[in-house]
């Protein structure tokens, strides 16, 4: 396989000015990343700052509606209440093992810039977050928490004024920025060695959760493991430790958008087609000539034209099953959540519980976990507007 691939997407396709702190990067997680100090460092930081590990949750009410078993692995337990949190630590630590002194991020939903907030004040860091102005006004309490732990908020004014111009102009502020700064992307996505680094970090998420279902189920493992697929990071970690075990159904949920003929969506395996995008070779929503097309979903974490290349090899090899679900069954699943269980999960995560609700006749008798990648309480005000 070629370096920084996963069978025919990846690779490096930036401006010859961003190379050298890729290269600087790769270089850190090959001499940084293995020692001792570093994995001790990031494992009791796991443990004593996030709460790991998190819980999986049994959820029996819904399981008696639907006829399965649904299971929940509790991301939304987490410090700062979503997956992003694992990632954040991790490129934050070793950042500062680099010599770093600002974490640059972009973000969409809020949770990943939080996130990158918690772990810049945690390491005696400056955060500065690009976010659409868009989303800026959509996630207000989570720009409310960013600024409180004293990170710098940048409004994106440009394009959709959502995550795909964030994550341009946060791209540019590092060109100029490189010597002092390290860019913490939030999704696995992105040029080399960005995919391959974020799952090492979100990739705890199936570890625990294979471990902790099989311990509950007498060794067996689920049927079915499901999650929600924007640039992908909470599903690549859900999905990493069950890709070997031919027995799991593995689904990718894509925002649909409002579900109508022709309408935006932010679904690129379900419809789009292979293009080059913030560096990586993958399956992007473009016009017949390359230019992209708007993004939509009520989901700002999963508002984005394109994914990570490695979801795309997954499909492409028929490993993970993509499928849609659109705004109103997300919707529908947060208040079905909230009300049956009393867990309120985020917009995104929202997608992934949909799944099972709507393929309850398929998935009778059967196990299903689902990655809860966050939780809801962000989101109460577009569902104000909504409802």
């Amino acid at each position: 396989m070629k370096k920084g691939y996963f069978g025919d997407f990846g690779g490096q396709f930036i401006p010859e000015l961003l190379m050298p702190p890729l290269i600087e990067l790769e270089e850190a997680m090959k001499t940084i990343l293995p020692t001792e100090e570093f994995q001790t460092r990031f494992t009791d930081m796991l443990k004593e700052n996030v709460g790991r590990p998190s819980a999986i949750t049994y959820c029996p009410n819904l399981s008696k509606d639907l006829g399965l078993d649904l299971w929940l692995k509790r991301e939304d337990l987490n410090h700062s209440g979503a997956h992003k949190i694992n990632n954040t630590l991790g490129q934050g630590l070793l950042a500062k093992m680099m010599g770093k002194e600002v974490l640059l991020a972009e973000t969409g939903a809020g949770m990943h810039g939080v996130a990158t907030a918690v772990a810049a004040a945690m390491l005696d860091m400056k955060a500065v977050i690009y976010m659409g102005a868009t989303d800026v006004v959509r996630q207000a309490p989570n720009v409310g928490r960013m600024r409180l732990m004293g990170a710098e908020i940048v409004a994106v004014e440009s394009g959709t004024k959502t995550l795909k111009d964030a994550i341009n102009a946060a791209l540019r502020r590092w060109l100029s920025d490189q010597e002092t700064t390290h860019y913490c992307f939030g999704t696995a996505a992105g040029p080399h060695p960005f995919p391959t680094l974020v799952r090492e970090f979100q990739q705890i998420i199936s570890k625990e959760a294979r471990e902790q279902f099989m311990a509950r189920n007498d060794g067996n493992l689920p049927d079915v493991v499901v999650a929600c697929v924007g640039g992908g990071s909470n599903a690549i970690g859900m999905f990493h430790h069950f890709v070997p075990d031919e027995s799991v159904k593995i689904v990718g949920v894509e925002a649909a958008g409002t579900g109508e003929p022709g309408c935006y969506s932010s679904a690129p395996i379900d419809h789009g087609t292979d293009g080059v995008l913030h560096g990586m070779l993958t399956k992007l929503l473009q016009t017949e000539d390359g230019q992209i097309e708007p993004s939509h979903s009520i989901a700002p974490g999963l508002d984005y034209p394109g994914v990570g290349p490695e979801h795309a090899h997954l499909d492409a090899i028929g490993r993970v099953d993509y499928t849609t679900i659109n705004d109103s069954q997300a919707i529908n699943a947060f208040k079905t959540l909230s009300r049956r269980e009393g867990i309120i999960p985020a917009l995104e995560s929202s997608h992934a519980v949909a799944y099972a609700i709507e393929n309850r006749e398929q998935l009778q008798g059967k196990s299903v976990l689902v990655c809860l990648s966050g939780r809801g309480d962000k989101d109460l005000g577009i569902l104000d507007q909504i409802l």
